[in-house]
């Protein structure tokens, strides 16, 4: 049998993200290792479990996420290397910044091929900060040579990835899939729910969901929500993340405490949005985002910052501010609560994500993992 090794920086973003990657390959008859830096794991996803669950044989691999950790991601391109020397595989498929750059040069160095590399949101993009392009695009650029089949997520990054001198080419693929069926039939007792969060049933409700980090804007949010100070809301913020304690400090300061409820990392995503009224994701940066896609399929109106990604999804909506602009999400939240979009436009998202849609990104999947690793074209 075959064997195909994942890289990335750690085992829980395979669990969160690459199952459905990792059931295509096996079902084309590899044997699916990971590369990863299991040490630290989040207490609530025991991805190594989860991983050997799904059939997946484990590597502890002791990649940093941050490019700065010298020591330790050399120490990691050396044991990568070990591993590929000693295990035969037929292709190396590469995720997150600093597994694209271990896992790429990892290969070249022990001429393991071919090699794709998944970016899930480069980090350079329109109205990033210089220093963005001086590194991460200067980096890709180089790691292009040694890379068979680059995979984008969005318009903006495909259209990046065809300037780079691949050794092989790039592919646009919608994402990693978000099952809309399965999230358009769940019920739920919108009462019962909201009693459970302390809500009351006639309140307007906004959610977000997202890592409590600067990059996911929440403090932004709160501040925009504060200052339309509208009557009867409440703000749902689900995510956790370190910068819970400065976002409950500004809650205070701000006095909506009562009205933003913080509710940490939460299994019940779905029911949460349909007991929802309106979904904001104000984001600085983004992919394609998976928590957008949910909240459409959801059918829930969205607003959103007009950035890579949001755009690709909600391109003609009238719901999309500048991420900076304060003043527009403000006021986009008072018309959110006079003018909740109609029943026909959360129509016309669901029927927009027909293309994200799990099964039809598992054929773009398919047909990329075909060509590159077996010469298959379908």
């Amino acid at each position: 049998m075959k064997k195909i090794l994942f890289v990335t920086h750690n085992g829980r973003f395979l669990v969160q993200f690459e199952l459905n990657d990792i059931r295509i390959l096996q079902d084309m008859g590899y044997e699916v290792h990971c590369a990863t830096n299991f040490k630290g794991e989040s207490m609530r996803v025991d991805a190594e479990q989860t991983l050997k669950e799904h059939g997946v044989i484990c590597h502890q691999i002791d990649i940093e996420r941050s490019p700065l950790k010298m020591w330790q991601n050399t120490r990691a391109y050396s044991q990568l290397k070990s591993l590929l020397r000693s295990g035969d595989f037929a292709g190396v498929h590469c995720h997150t910044p600093m597994g694209g750059v271990i896992g790429r040069l990892a290969a070249s160095a022990t001429h393991t091929a071919p090699v794709i590399y998944t970016a899930h949101g480069f980090h350079f993009y329109k109205g990033c900060p210089l220093k963005n392009r001086l590194i991460y695009q200067t980096a890709e650029t180089f790691l292009a040579r040694y890379t068979d089949a680059q995979i984008t997520i969005n318009q903006e990054d495909f259209a990046a990835a065809q300037k780079f001198p691949l050794r092989g080419k790039a592919y646009y693929v919608p994402g990693i899939g978000v099952d809309v069926k399965k999230i358009s039939s769940v019920q739920v007792d919108r009462a019962t729910k909201r009693a459970e969060l302390g809500i009351p049933q006639d309140a307007l409700v906004f959610i977000t969901v997202g890592e409590l980090i600067p990059r996911k804007n929440q403090e932004f949010l709160i501040r925009a929500f504060s200052n339309a100070n509208l009557t009867n809301a409440h703000l749902l913020i689900c995510g956790s993340g370190r910068e819970k304690e400065h976002l409950e400090q500004r809650m205070q300061e701000l006095k909506v405490a009562e009205k933003v409820h913080l509710l940490g990392f939460r299994r019940d995503v779905y029911e949460l949005l349909k007991c929802s009224d309106v979904f904001v994701f104000p984001s600085k940066q983004e992919g394609l985002p998976v928590a957008l896609m949910e909240a459409m399929a959801a059918g829930l109106p969205c607003i959103a910052s007009r950035i890579r990604g949001n755009v690709d999804l909600l391109e003609n909506s009238r719901y999309l501010f500048e991420p900076a602009d304060e003043n527009a999400l403000c006021q986009l939240l008072k018309d959110a609560a006079n003018d909740v979009q109609t029943e026909q436009e959360c129509a016309q998202n669901r029927e927009m994500l027909k293309r994200y849609d799990t099964e039809n990104v598992s054929e773009y999947m398919k047909c990329v993992y075909m060509e590159v690793l077996i010469g298959e074209k379908e």
